[in-house]
């Protein structure tokens, strides 16, 4: 898998570009403190263009953190199908998916974990509703390695699953390329802490 997680669903002229320069905005000034006005500055564009795309900076913020959930279900499921059959590779392969989406794409993914609670009701819902169908995912995956004897927790597999997830989540607050670290080597070494987790059988010798 490559080191960059990217999404495929908007161009990069356009809705694209406003989207680029509102999460620019977002991450250095917070929701509340980003206007239509500088997000229209910091895309090159006018104001009255962004209306072509957006009725309102909600649905900016809406259209940043679905559709980056949306890339994000859509990579660690790829990430699960090419992995074969054995839970002890799903898992490692979900969670380096998850950890080059929050390397990769950190400004998005800080978004995520810090504005939810400037999202509008209609917002909050959907973003939630992605989250849990992505948690489903996690919990679907471990569950399938308890229930073969491939995983020796004793944790139930839905709080595993949710420690993995926050595990690799807390990521995109810290982690910075300048610490000599590549994306792909803490997906790997996530990955290994995951399967530790579980305590997942290792092939032997």
């Amino acid at each position: 898998m490559t080191e960059r997680v990217r999404t495929t669903t908007q161009a990069r002229s356009g809705k694209g570009v406003i989207v680029d320069s509102a999460i620019r905005n977002i991450r250095t000034l917070g929701y509340h403190g980003t206007t239509m006005r500088g997000i229209a500055h910091g895309a090159g564009i006018t104001v009255a263009s962004i209306y072509h795309h957006f009725g309102a900076k909600q649905e900016v913020l809406q259209e940043i953190m679905v559709v980056a959930l949306q890339d994000l279900i859509g990579a660690t499921r790829a990430a699960v199908l090419d992995a074969g059959a054995s839970p002890s590779d799903q898992l490692a392969a979900m969670v380096r998916a998850w950890i080059l989406f929050h390397t990769t794409r950190q400004p998005e993914a800080l978004i995520g974990s810090t504005e939810i609670r400037s999202l509008d009701p209609h917002g909050r819902d959907l973003v939630i509703a992605l989250r849990d169908e992505q948690e489903h995912f996690f919990r679907d995956v471990v569950r399938r390695g308890v229930d073969s004897g491939d995983f020796h927790t004793s944790a139930p597999p839905a709080e595993a699953a949710r420690a993995i997830i926050n595990m690799g989540s807390s990521v995109a607050a810290w982690y910075s390329r300048s610490g000599g670290t590549t994306p792909t080597e803490m997906a790997d070494t996530y990955a290994e802490l995951a399967l530790g987790t579980v305590r997942a059988d290792r092939p032997g010798p």
